[in-house]
């Protein structure tokens, strides 16, 4: 790959800080970009005179990521519609909350669940041909989530965050691998031939050889992105393959986004701003966003908490602390369990 342009040993250390300080704060815009906004900027990036001039004298070329494959989007799940955050519920391939939902219906889950319409439990569950219990639960799931209808959109109420699907993991042979949605975007790297560049720029006025060089440094910032992107995902479907194999939350790591930032050698920021809105779809086919495969270790342990009090409602706080224990090795303190039951809104 071709080394782009640096400063010469002419500029100065606050010359070159500066320069750093604005490549890092265009990456950032760069990040923050919705796959179907960076696909618009490939778009215009190839459009471009020069980018055909290059591409034309063979300059330039695409080298392919590594196993790079494509699907199509399945389900768009609703757990992209919460604003409170994410619930274990619908992150939750196994949980029978989704399958629920999907059972009820689009049409139905918001009539019944969504929309202002009183009814109680009762109605709920003969319109939805679903049991009494499983009503109060899916209502109060509703009311945990804080769910903001897309056709409700009030004008007091804050907008709901819109995520971009950037790929789906499927199950291979027991492998979890990805599947880009995005072809344009995921199609391959940019390579650039320096011999065949220089013999290219030769025969351009300086003019048009500035012009050039503006492209690569823009093109070198797109595939700063891409590679980014790619790498992120990588260590996340390595990290977390027991939970995309299994669909269980708690089978989750613990992985904190300044450990990953680390590990790509970005600056926390950047990384926090490219997968701010970014979303993958599961192998069970909900789509959450990408900060489920990076949980704190007490978002995991909320998880593992909420499943056995669903389990067991009768359980007191000491006996949760001792089920975390033999279930998950995970010591607690009972104050430390009525907080979390607190958090979730599980009664005591």
């Amino acid at each position: 790959m071709r080394k782009f342009h640096k400063p010469s040993l002419g500029h100065s250390v606050s010359g070159r800080a500066s320069l750093a300080s604005i490549g890092a704060m265009k990456l950032s815009q760069m990040a923050e970009m919705s796959e179907e906004d960076f696909e618009r900027l490939l778009k215009k990036v190839e459009d471009n005179r020069f980018f055909q001039l290059l591409k034309a004298s063979g300059a330039v070329n695409l080298a392919e990521f590594p196993n790079a494959r494509y699907a199509s989007r399945n389900y768009a799940g609703y757990a992209l519609k919460l604003s409170s955050g994410d619930l274990p519920e619908l992150a939750d391939g196994n949980g029978d909350l989704v399958g629920l939902i999907q059972g009820i219906g689009q049409e139905k889950f918001e009539a019944c669940f969504l929309k202002d319409a009183v009814m109680n439990d009762v109605e709920r569950a003969e319109e939805c041909d679903i049991s009494v219990k499983d009503a109060a639960r899916l209502r109060d799931f509703v009311n945990r989530a804080f769910i903001q209808a897309e056709f409700e959109s009030a004008p007091e109420a804050p907008a709901s965050k819109v995520f971009s699907a950037v790929a789906g993991i499927e199950i291979e042979n027991g492998v979890p691998v990805l599947a880009f949605f995005h072809r344009e975007i995921w199609k391959g790297r940019y390579k650039v031939d320096d011999g065949k560049l220089s013999e290219m720029l030769k025969d351009l006025p300086k003019s048009e050889q500035s012009g050039v060089e503006k492209l690569l440094k823009r093109m070198e910032m797109v595939d700063k992105r891409k590679s980014t992107l790619y790498r992120a995902l990588e260590i996340l479907i390595s990290t977390q393959a027991d939970y995309f194999k299994t669909g269980e939350p708690g089978r989750r790591l613990p992985l904190l986004q300044k450990t990953l930032a680390k590990d790509l050698e970005i600056d926390p920021s950047v990384l926090n701003r490219l997968i701010s809105n970014k979303s993958i779809q599961m192998p069970w086919g909900t789509e959450v966003p990408m900060s489920v495969l990076l949980p704190s270790s007490k978002a995991i342990n909320l998880e593992r908490l909420y499943a056995i009090a669903v389990e067991n409602p009768e359980m007191t706080d000491i006996e949760l602390c001792a089920e975390l224990k033999i279930r998950h090795g995970v010591e607690l303190s009972r104050r430390s369990v009525a907080q979390y039951r607190n958090d979730l809104s599980i009664p005591h």
